[in-house]
């Protein structure tokens, strides 16, 4: 047997699927793509979360579209957070070119051009679906968390929430939790101190501090009603397609700590409210995280933490995570360890430091007697990519160069016109997109407030009119004691004179 045929059945039988697949493309030897050796990505498998990595324009984008349309088209939802703002066109069908239908023929599949239902959702003041959740859904553990506090300002968190509780005062917004800072601190100390104990001054003007940072970075945005419901993550469309949410993070990478929050309350609230699916022959929803070496490199030590644990336990909540990077070594080795796939485009050597990543990149992946994976990692064109998945058994499949399929979608933005047009027709934009600012805890404070104010200035009145009383009392019996006729006239020796005279004229 040749060995171009007995690499074709290498790969075929290493990536043989018996239920729903995805294809991603066909296996190369060498520079050579052998048709029809298709590279299969069983469904089943796809909540064993994965990797896309490489350097800098070599497809990694493209592979995630690839990768989305085809989900999408299995029915299955798909979340992608664009932080370079190129995703958006997966909204409208590819116009084609000659290149790709060359590709295609390579590899053995026939290409199609189609559009995909897209959701356009937004964090900020961007145009698209407002993301929003309330501070309350955070809860006093994930606020602190997020805010880094210590033990000591986590118990201060911990009471406003329970106080707020105790006396039916929503935490909506910022601005709610603010008030409830500046209430415990002054106007309701006393009170709080009764109930819960003492409060330093110091804590929760360190938790202030913090609450301005997340504001800083547009947290104000992003706190308050209406919630936005995880379920609508998971829509699918009248053709039987799962949705595709884009998340549009184009001015995030400078707010670190707006998009850590988001994280944190979205793998949070997935994680509580998604029913346990166990090993189902198929994800409920799949999350993609362009970019994922910005959100390490920022992340706060209860991102990491919480990603950590998330990325181990919600596999079984039926969803996928991938990290989509330039180097797997952006991603912590704890995460990066739970990874059932694994795409890797090229990467650069041009130092010493490069070369011992690449090192560190090949040792990620199965051994092969078919290449030499430090050699091909450095030499992969674009559109190419090693492939490592789990097959329906999760036993990793053998390591195989692969040319990627193209996406069926449109491999551009959208222009303003057609985002706005997709936002217009948008069920969700109607749902979320009105601001809502019922009555909550900063409301009910001020009326508190101003009623403490005003029971505090009667009974200084009160105090004042009874000191008053007082002063006017002691002045006149002063005046009494200190006026000297009085004072002879109700004399001892007076008397007894008077009364003497009295005495003897009778």
């Amino acid at each position: 047997m040749s060995k171009t045929a007995a690499f074709f059945n290498h790969i075929t039988e290493g990536y043989a699927c018996k239920g729903e697949y995805i294809t991603l493309g066909a296996g190369m030897l060498g520079e050579e793509t052998i048709t029809d050796a298709l590279v299969n990505i069983p469904l089943k498998t796809m909540n064993r979360h994965g990797l896309i990595a490489g350097a800098t324009g070599t497809g990694k984008t493209k592979t995630l579209q690839v990768l989305a349309e085809n989900m999408s088209e299995k029915g299955i939802p798909v979340l992608l957070m664009d932080v370079k703002g190129d995703l958006s066109g997966l909204a409208q069908p590819s116009p084609g070119h000659p290149k790709i239908d060359e590709r295609h023929e390579k590899i053995g599949i026939p290409f199609a051009a189609k559009k995909f239902p897209v959701e356009v959702l937004t964090l900020s003041e961007q145009d698209g679906v407002r993301l929003r959740a309330t501070v309350t859904e955070f809860g006093p553990v994930l606020l602190s968390r997020i805010l880094e506090l210590s033990e000591t300002q986590s118990g201060i968190v911990a009471i406003i929430f329970k106080y707020c509780d105790d006396h039916q005062m929503p935490l909506l917004d910022l601005k709610d939790f603010k008030k409830m800072l500046q209430f415990i601190t002054n106007e309701g100390k006393e009170e709080i101190t009764a109930e819960y104990g003492r409060i330093s001054t110091a804590s929760t003007g360190a938790i202030l501090r913090k609450i301005i940072q997340i504001e800083q970075q547009g947290g104000g945005v992003f706190f308050g009603e209406k919630s936005f419901e995880v379920d609508d993550l998971t829509r699918i469309d009248e053709q039987g397609r799962g949705v595709i949410s884009v998340l549009r993070l184009t001015d995030i990478q400078d707010k670190p700590k707006l998009f850590s929050t988001f994280m944190l309350q979205l793998l949070a609230e997935v994680y509580d409210t998604f029913p346990e699916q166990g090993d189902s022959g198929r994800p409920e929803l799949v999350i993609f995280i362009d970019e994922a070496h910005l959100v390490f490199d920022e992340a706060s030590k209860a991102l990491l933490s919480q990603i950590e644990s998330i990325v181990k336990l919600i596999r079984s909540k039926g969803v996928g995570l991938y990290f989509v990077t330039q180097n797997p070594k952006d991603i912590p080795e704890d995460v990066l360890a739970q990874l059932g796939m694994k795409i890797q485009h090229a990467l650069r050597a041009f130092t010493a430091k490069d070369r011992k990543a690449l090192k560190l990149a090949a040792q990620n992946y199965p051994d092969s007697v078919y290449y030499d994976t430090e050699k091909v990692l450095t030499s992969l064109g674009i559109g190419e990519a090693v492939v490592s998945i789990l097959n329906e058994k999760g036993i990793p499949t053998p390591l195989v160069r692969t040319l990627l399929r193209a996406p069926m979608s449109r491999m551009d933005i959208l222009t303003k016109n057609e985002l706005a047009t997709l936002i217009e027709n948008s069920t969700l934009a109607k749902k979320y997109n009105e601001v809502v600012d019922r009555e909550s805890a900063y409301e009910l404070l001020n009326e508190k407030i101003a009623r403490i104010e005003k029971e505090k200035t009667a009974e200084e009145a009160e105090r004042e009119r009874a000191k008053t009383k007082r002063r006017s009392t002691t002045r006149r019996t002063t005046s009494t004691r200190m006026n000297p006729i009085v004072k002879v006239l109700t004399s001892a020796t007076f008397i007894r004179s008077v009364f003497g005279i009295l005495k003897k004229v009778i």
